[in-house]
């Protein structure tokens, strides 16, 4: 099956170790990405789980993933993805993978961020729009929080 990638390049103005630390912190994580909860075992094999809805015992929402590759502070990539969503299933198959690869800057430090194996069928244009819209939003909330008081965290 044919897949598309969403890729974004930011740079931003801290050092790749204050960055990297702001993509595996789940206090920190949750200030960005906008989940309710989260939980991040921080080492190669480890997991990732993001939940959102107030309802902890029913989540409206929530995605689990394996940390298949864990170096810090230059990359952390995520694999075997499993989604739940009360509204139901995402209505195709698919094998995603998010990576994070920070790199040194000459304004501080480059995050590339990579959610590869999004399908081009039909039934995932939804998700896909989706998707952009999040990480962009996600970046920005990143930005802030860096820009903010988050080099101190």
């Amino acid at each position: 099956m044919s897949t598309r990638t969403l890729q974004y390049e930011e740079v931003f103005n801290c050092s790749p170790e204050v960055l990297f630390n702001a993509l595996k912190t789940p206090s920190i994580i949750r200030s960005w990405w906008g989940a309710e909860r989260v939980i991040l075992i921080a080492r190669p094999g480890g997991a990732f789980a993001l939940a959102w809805g107030d309802d902890e015992d029913d989540p409206e929402y929530m995605g689990t993933a394996t940390l298949s590759e864990y170096d810090p502070p230059r990359r952390l990539v995520m694999t075997d993805f499993i989604y739940y969503a009360k509204s139901g299933p995402l209505g195709f198959e698919a094998e995603f993978s998010v990576e994070f690869a920070v790199h040194p800057h000459d304004r501080g430090s480059m995050l590339t961020l990579a959610h590869r194996g999004i399908p081009t069928i039909p039934e995932a244009d939804e998700y896909y729009e989706g998707c952009e819209i999040g990480w962009r939003t996600c970046l920005a909330n990143l930005r802030a929080f860096l820009e903010g008081d988050g080099q101190s965290a």
